[in-house]
């Protein structure tokens, strides 16, 4: 039996949140040598060029099986196109600019409002659930990010504060955007994503006269994004398909300590001056999100869809083909009615209504 501290979920955000969380003071060292909008580019060009090499190699090799997870739906594409359009080049581009304004330690934690806002688009508009916890988990994660600003008895947002809260808008949407993208193929749709973003913000940074770093610089930005903005993403999406949306960004809110970090060690720079409570503040509402448990009697209503799955206790079906028991394996399937009660996570399974919005 899956426990939490296994869940697949579970893993895979956290290991989206780390290679993102050192990806920010690694972007940091970059950003004085390249211009931020080509930065933006180069980051998301060097994701989407090895994620395609990757799903083209994977289905070379292993054929189209390996790579499906069902067509391309008109809803899918105008998730993808809102996804490209707010987290590949809009919110990238923010953060860039405000991390030249902006200490990388403080940037990092400022960044904690992505998982704060993305919890809260997809509780007042996408209707997901979240608990009292995970509410007061967010209020914590707020007051941490505002202490972030606290300099000489009053709260200084200046515009590198600004823009990076900014960048966090853009990728809260994105992130509900791409929640409708995760039964779908997240290295295909990674890869799009960055190939499409990269090239945009690249051609635009060029157009506006920024001037094409050093092949090198070039190379470890593309480095940087392949590992930072690719493959955590393909780890991110993998989480929403487990645990939703809200959850996910919660719990991807690791990824600013981990960042704050490493720019302190790397970067050597000076603590702001209220650093460690506003840490201690974001650690303790990340803390009640890791740490929150919600189970109750619920219903699947019948649903018929197309996903990879393995034949769990939710996907009991008969097979229309010949099927050599192999799987995990990719069709459409249809759920037949099901009411019971256990743990679970708004997955793509459990995005179901709750009568009071606090069942935990």
């Amino acid at each position: 039996m899956t426990t939490r501290s296994t869940h697949p979920g579970i893993a895979s955000v956290l290991a989206a949140a780390a290679l993102f969380g050192i990806s920010t003071p690694l972007a940091k060292l970059l950003v004085g040598n390249v211009a931020p909008v080509l930065l933006a580019g180069l980051l998301y060009l060097g994701a989407g060029l090895c994620l395609l090499a990757w799903y083209g190699w994977r289905r070379m090799r292993q054929g189209p099986e390996a790579a499906a997870h069902g067509p391309f739906t008109r809803a899918d594409l105008r998730n993808l196109a809102g996804a490209i359009a707010t987290g590949g080049v809009i919110g990238p581009v923010l953060l860039m600019e405000g991390l030249a304004r902006t200490a990388a330690a403080s940037a990092s934690l400022l960044l904690n409002l992505e998982g704060v806002l993305t919890a809260l688009l997809a509780w007042v508009v996408f209707r997901e659930n979240v608990d009292r916890r995970i509410a007061t988990g967010m209020a914590l994660i707020v007051a941490g990010g505002a202490l972030v600003s606290w300099k000489g008895g009053a709260f200084a947002f200046g515009s590198g504060s600004l823009l990076i809260a900014g960048a966090c808008l853009a990728w809260a949407i994105d992130n509900n955007l791409t929640r409708g993208l995760s039964a779908r193929n997240p290295v295909h749709i990674a890869g799009l994503k960055g190939l499409v973003a990269g090239l945009t913000n690249t051609a635009v940074a060029l157009a506006l006269g920024a001037q094409f770093p050093h092949l090198a610089i070039a190379a470890a930005a593309g480095t940087v994004g392949a590992l930072g903005y690719g493959l955590s993403l393909v780890l991110f999406m993998v989480a929403l398909q487990h645990l939703g949306t809200a959850r996910t960004g919660a719990y991807f809110s690791t990824a600013p300590f981990l960042g704050a970090g490493v720019s302190l060690l790397l970067l050597h720079e000076p603590l702001a001056p209220l650093f460690g409570p506003a840490a201690g503040l974001m650690a303790l509402g990340v803390y009640l999100h890791l740490t929150e448990s919600h189970s109750h009697l619920h219903r699947h209503e019948p649903q018929t869809h197309t996903h990879r799955h393995t034949h769990d206790a939710h996907h009991q079906h008969d097979h229309d083909f010949p099927w050599d028991g192999g799987e995990p394996h990719t069709h459409s399937h249809t759920h037949a009615p099901l009411a019971h009660s256990h743990p679970h996570f708004p997955d793509l399974h459990h995005r179901h209504r709750h009568s009071n919005g606090t069942d935990s």
